[in-house]
């Protein structure tokens, strides 16, 4: 700034105040040929180099740097070479005798000269970009990773954001469902990077072989696909920035919630409220381009597509069908049988032929074994000897009464009572648990101990009329005789003498 108005007050003194050149030089103290430059320019035009510098030493080893230079963008950003490590080889393996400094100079005008650059694009309406990010969220009490899909619409800026337990197949197309039902209709084209969940192989001549589900939900919706150059991540900016977007907004601080469900509810409403931002260099809300977007969408939405991963599978000898590296129940009925398995976000369902023989919740650990011990009891009924060690009922939680039913069950009859027990079990097969529960309950205040007794209650409670059991069958729990006790009897325990008690 002093130089600046140096400058103002010499070019004054001489163009307006009449001084001589001389005078000036005297008078500030410069050399008359600065002074002459004063005038040739308003303000320091600041030092260009006329030419190029002399590096001796440098130029006959630049053409190693550039070897060097050009084979690390084929390597790891971690693995590539440093300024010193450049230095180091050139010293150690081609006998370079100058300093550091000019070689960290060359590179960095090399990176300079080299660095891409790009065309800015335009947007038309209608058209998306999709993405898989990360983060960290508490759910039900864990910490946990969790998988977010990203679709964004450039044109308007408009954005959905769907969390999950894992970046899956069935995530992916569930994501897609969600999206295209929160904005109306579906984009004509949206753009990817080369997800292996879309595209099963890159073609020698660059095309894509889709995968089957790609595929399918791809001809369900009928839009578009369009993917990035591999390692090119600006190809796809747009999507790039908005998943670094909702994790700094949307998900920091790490969120808590007790499931996905109420996360995902959360992140709606963000997106929601979002289209009600204005944006700079933008005319209007990104709500108000929506509407443009919408214009040209496709409409109205089909049924939603299946989002599921399709498998087959078999029945094992213990009524277990393995489905991405855990182990769900089926009836012991299916064993051996072929069944297909559909995986679903948070479910998973088994079918046999065209019927539905399981559902069961999904599990995202590894080697899990995953019960419904309805599945269990008619071979249990057979089989009661495997009831004290069946681990499909080991974790079943049951009301207190069904223990005591047990127990007087096992105490009146033995072994028949552990079947009579398994077969008040699969009351539960037909009844509600609480119905179920209530009659065991009833059976017990009653002293009617025993299946049938079960049963009809239950049947009564159903229907709604009263009970009419045949109490003459009835208690089968254990009965106690007490005999009389005399008053010579309670004496002599007073004195501290032995009595012989009869019954």
């Amino acid at each position: 700034m002093k130089r600046v108005e140096l400058y103002a007050r010499v070019r004054h003194a001489v163009q307006i105040d009449g001084m001589s050149r001389r005078a000036a030089a005297e008078k500030f103290g410069i050399d008359p040929r600065t002074v002459a430059k004063m005038l040739k320019f308003s303000v320091p035009p600041g030092y260009v180099r006329q030419k190029p510098p002399l590096r001796p030493k440098l130029d006959a080893f630049t053409g190693v740097i550039d070897e060097i230079l050009a084979a690390d963008r084929d390597r790891p950003k971690k693995q590539r070479h440093t300024s010193k490590r450049i230095f180091e080889r050139l010293r150690d393996e081609h006998g370079f005798t100058g300093g550091i400094t000019i070689v960290k100079d060359y590179i960095a005008g090399w990176r300079q000269r080299t660095q891409e650059m790009f065309v800015p694009l335009a947007h038309p309406p209608g058209h998306a970009q999709a993405d898989f990010g990360e983060a960290l969220a508490k759910i039900g009490g864990v910490l946990r990773k969790i998988h977010f899909l990203a679709i964004h619409l450039p044109h308007s800026d408009a954005i959905f954001v769907v969390a999950y337990p894992a970046e899956t197949t069935e995530a992916f197309c569930d994501g897609h469902v969600r999206a295209f039902a929160f904005f109306g209709g579906v984009p004509q084209s949206i753009l990817y990077d080369n997800t292996k969940i879309a595209v099963a192989r890159i073609l020698g001549d660059g095309r894509r072989q889709r995968t089957r589900v790609f595929s399918e939900l791809q001809s369900h919706y009928l839009f578009t696909d369009r993917f990035g150059r591999p390692g090119k991540g600006n190809d796809k900016g747009k999507v790039e920035g908005l998943v670094g977007y909702a994790r700094r907004n949307f998900l920091v601080p790490i969120p808590v919630f007790d499931s996905f469900d109420a996360l995902n509810a959360d992140l709606l409403e963000r997106c929601r409220k979002r289209q009600g931002d204005r944006l700079r260099g933008h005319d209007g809300t990104i709500g108000d381009r929506l509407e443009r977007d919408l214009a040209v969408f496709q409409m109205p939405l089909p049924a939603p597509y299946d989002a599921c991963d399709k498998r087959p599978g078999r029945v094992n000898s213990l009524a277990l069908v393995r489905y991405r590296n855990n182990d769900y129940s089926v009836p012991t009925s299916y064993g051996h049988q072929k069944v297909l398995i559909r995986g679903y976000v948070h479910e998973v369902v088994i079918s046999c032929g065209a019927e539905i023989v399981a559902r069961h919740a999904r599990s995202y650990e590894r080697e899990d074994c995953v019960f419904d011990p309805m599945h269990y009891l008619a071979l249990l009924e057979q089989k009661t000897n495997a009831l004290d060690q069946a681990a499909p009922l080991s974790d079943w939680v049951l009301p207190e009464a069904f223990a005591t039913l047990r127990r007087l069950l096992e105490a009146r009859m033995g072994k028949k009572g552990k079947r009579e027990f398994v077969q008040v079990l699969r009351l539960m097969e037909t009844f509600t648990l609480d119905d179920v529960a209530a009659a065991v309950h009833d059976a017990i205040e009653r002293g009617a101990v025993g299946f049938d007794a079960v049963k009809h209650l239950v049947l009564c409670r159903i229907e709604r009329r009263p009970p009419r059991l045949d109490m003459t069958i009835y208690p089968y729990l254990p009965t106690a005789v007490v005999a009389t006790t005399s008053a010579r009897s309670y004496m002599d325990l007073l004195a501290g003498q032995e009595v012989e008690v009869t019954a």
